[in-house]
């Protein structure tokens, strides 16, 4: 394979929330390798990205349609609003495999004129089991009717991946779930791409608790509140909160907390820095979905990573962490590693596991190894 279409929910830059991570830097590695990525991206808000041109031979733009119209289909909302015209007729200029980036993208997968061609679905997680999980924390009775809808409509369009030839998995959750009901389709798991080429863990001691992720997003804002109410309040450990677009309600319950620091809109540099010098970097989630790109991220670059267990759902990378299911434990985990050393033994033990199974490179080859064109 020397060159490959692929299909993008979203412009890929900048890589600055999960799965556009993913997707940003499978492509940067393909570039890295020879390969050339005609990218076809849907843009509805982060603009034309003129760095997209330095990593793709080519790069085409196409509006999601949002009317009305769009949400009374049978077809998934977010497949429907990425249905192109366009798009047919740009893939249908070559005949290079063509990856298709989530469901979301899925609208052509079982389209005539392009029966021959080699396709490739990138499931991200399974779609049905996170928007109904996104039904079940939304307070918003439209919004969540909405993602309960969605969800059934995902689950009957999913049934579309049986016209793949291949399907990368990102968790062995997914891949086990993948397997057992699309026997016809060859699944593998990949984990998810990222930026990091070196375990760039500091030895040592950090001086506060780090949460982080995006901040306009429901479940975010829960497990920040979640962690506020539950393992700061009256805690003389210092915690920062650092996301992207942190909400109103948000902003004003942290400035009541003398021990707690809000960092708004971090640039990478800073996420990293963040990151990297925390004791402890705590991750927490109600959505057992995927890979969280992350938590992948803290391994690679932070000292102590504690989590609740749904943060490592069909993943190795529990082995890395600490992991307490009650809120007791996570306390007490809290507590205790705060006054502890990240020593030399601990950063090799991370070098380990993480370059032999979520390294770029490794997740390179198994793509190449299984399209096999």
């Amino acid at each position: 394979m020397t060159e490959i279409n692929i299909i993008s929910f979203d412009v890929p830059f900048p890589a600055n929330y999960g799965g556009v991570i993913d997707v940003f830097y499978r492509i940067k590695y393909f570039h890295n390798k020879g390969i050339k990525v005609h990218l076809h991206c849907f843009e509805y808000g982060r603009g034309k990205q003129p760095e997209l041109n330095k990593i793709c031979a080519s790069v085409h733009y196409y509006k999601r349609k949002k009317g009305v119209q769009t949400h009374l289909s049978t077809l998934p909302f977010i497949v429907k609003s990425r249905a192109s015209k366009k798009l047919k007729s740009n893939l249908l200029k070559n005949d290079f495999p063509i990856l298709f980036e989530g469901l979301h993208c899925c609208s052509l997968l079982n389209d005539i004129d392009l029966k021959n061609r080699f396709k490739i679905v990138r499931n991200h997680n399974i779609e049905h089991n996170y928007y109904f999980e996104l039904a079940n924390i939304e307070q918003n009775t439209i919004k969540q009717t909405y993602f309960k809808t969605e969800a059934e409509k995902l689950k009957r369009f999913e049934s579309i991946i049986e016209n793949a030839d291949l399907c990368l998995s990102i968790s062995e959750t997914d891949l086990a779930y993948f397997r057992k009901k699309y026997l016809n389709t060859k699944s593998i798991f990949v984990p998810g791409f990222h930026a990091n080429e070196n375990v760039t863990i500091k030895p040592g001691k950090g001086e506060y608790v780090l949460y982080h992720g995006n901040l306009s997003v429901a479940e975010n804002i829960n497990a920040a509140k979640f962690i506020i109410e539950r393992f700061f309040k009256g805690s003389e450990i210092p915690l920062k909160i650092a996301g992207l677009n942190p909400t109103k309600e948000l902003i004003n319950l942290i400035k009541s907390f003398d021990n707690i620091e809000l960092i708004k809109n971090p640039s990478d540099k800073e996420m990293k820095e963040l990151i990297s010098n925390a004791q402890i970097n705590l991750l927490y989630t109600e959505q057992a979905t995927g890979l969280k790109m992350k938590l992948l991220n803290v391994l690679y670059n932070g000292r102590y990573c504690i989590v609740n267990p749904k943060m490592v759902v069909g993943t190795a990378l529990g082995k890395l962490c600490l992991i307490d299911q009650s809120i007791t434990e996570l306390n007490q985990s809290i507590k205790d590693t705060f006054k502890l050393d990240f020593s030399e033994e601990e950063i090799e033990i991370r070098k380990i596991l993480l370059e032999r199974e979520f390294a770029n490179e490794t997740s390179f080859q198994k793509i190449i190894k299984a399209i096999n064109l």
